[in-house]
């Protein structure tokens, strides 16, 4: 019997395709280790673990999330431990490194090969760090930034291989660390994200979003900065002003993923409807919240236009969703956007920084002509079969890598 053991705070993650692959291989078991697991898959075993913050000494505050990481980390080594004592030893670990999961499972199982999910490398110029408002960014703020790989170089100098989702992504780490990261997707499942007939959406307060309604969708986690939630709202004051007609769907939570809540308090929903809100026909604006996933496929089916906004950061799955669905996009010109859309053939890329560019953009995509957009539509999904479908692209691409360097058996790809 084949083990893999994944390792993932919020299991499955990043690894949903792979670890359900891999659990219906006849001769593979698959074990995961996580703290606050979003689902258990079907064929896989999975263990908890807690993390306890014991009382320590302040750590410098450039260390602060590197002590977290080393944190979670013991707790998972003390884990795997205990599992190792019931006789159990995997035969591949794969985990993501952003949390510190994986920094010394190679003091437990120096023999077993560990495979690293490298998502992101800071850097205090040219990624998200000082991108809104452009500016300069203090000295000492810089060398912060620069703290926050220090786990992240820790796992990459453990793992015998790494992998990282964009060329971007990758070609963020410094050069000589490049040859140790693979470029391999996560995957999109091309056959649930694919056009076909929408359904009425409804709303929160009873209203319906109906086919064939003149809708332009805009979609996160959160609405926040990092996806470019203010800069939509600026842009929706011209979009909606000359188009009477046309309704906003704006679908993500009030939280915080990635930047940092207004200033004063309160949620970047509640600051930007208070600078913008009087001047927006706030009954064609509409707050889905965060939607389920087949609702999040429908929206895209019901959309004319679907607005995708980031800064130079990690690259979202519902872009590439969208993208799928053979939605009518309109994203903002950065990386690592522009490693998947190319202006006026898959897409409409706008300036990030300028709500009336991104108006203009969005009134472009809407104005179209109908065999124009159809094409356009049409390639923006073919696009993300060629990069990054599931079946076709990343699924062979982690198999073969997997059978090739690790012994990994069974490695016929999907259909």
């Amino acid at each position: 019997m084949y083990k893999v053991l994944f390792l993932h705070k919020d299991f499955p993650g990043q690894f949903l395709h792979l670890a359900q692959y891999l659990a219906r291989l006849p001769g593979v078991q698959v074990d995961a280790m996580a703290s606050d697991p979003v689902r258990e898959l079907p064929g896989v075993t999975l263990h908890r673990y807690r993390v306890d913050i014991a009382a320590h000494s302040r750590p410098h505050p450039y260390l602060v999330r590197a002590d977290q990481a080393m944190g979670r980390g013991q707790t998972v080594l003390a884990q795997c431990a205990l599992l190792s004592q019931t006789g159990y030893r995997p035969d591949l670990v794969i985990g993501h490194n952003g949390w510190g999961e994986i920094l010394y499972l190679k003091d437990l199982w120096p023999d077993v090969p560990l495979i690293g999910y490298f998502e992101f490398y800071y850097h205090g110029v040219g990624a998200d760090v000082g991108f809104d408002p452009p500016a300069p960014v203090n000295l000492y703020h810089l060398a912060r930034v620069r703290s926050l790989n220090a786990h992240h170089l820790l796992g990459l100098a453990a793992v015998d291989r790494g992998v990282s989702p964009t060329r971007w992504q990758r070609d963020l780490h410094p050069p000589i660390l490049r040859q140790k990261l693979a470029l391999i997707h996560d995957g999109i499942d091309t056959v649930t994200a694919r056009p076909g007939p929408p359904h009425p959406h409804i709303l929160p307060d009873g209203r319906h979003l109906e086919p064939g309604m003149p809708l332009v969708t805009y979609v996160a986690r959160d609405l926040e900065p990092y996806r470019g939630f203010p800069i939509l709202m600026r842009a929706a004051v011209d979009l909606l002003r000359g188009r009477p007609d046309l309704h906003l769907a704006i679908a993500g939570g009030d939280g915080v993923s990635y930047g940092t809540p207004p200033e004063g308090g309160g949620n970047w929903r509640e600051k930007l409807l208070a600078e913008v809100g009087d001047r927006l026909p706030l009954d064609r604006v509409h707050f889905p919240g965060t939607i389920p996933h087949p609702d999040f496929i429908n929206l895209m089916r019901l959309s004319a236009v679907h607005l995708y906004l980031t800064y130079p950061f990690v690259l979202s799955w519902s872009m590439l969703e969208a993208m799928a669905c053979g939605v009518s996009l309109v994203a903002s010109d950065t990386a690592p956007v522009t490693e998947v859309v190319e202006h006026g053939r898959n897409g409409i890329l706008v300036p990030f920084h300028d709500p009336a560019a991104v108006a203009a953009g969005l009134g472009m995509a809407l104005d179209m002509p109908a065999e124009r957009r159809q094409a356009m539509r049409a390639a923006a999904r073919q696009t993300v079969i060629e990069l990054c479908d599931r079946d076709r692209v990343a699924l062979p691409a982690w198999l073969g890598m997997l059978h090739r360097e690790f012994g990994l058996p069974y490695v016929s790809p999907p259909g």
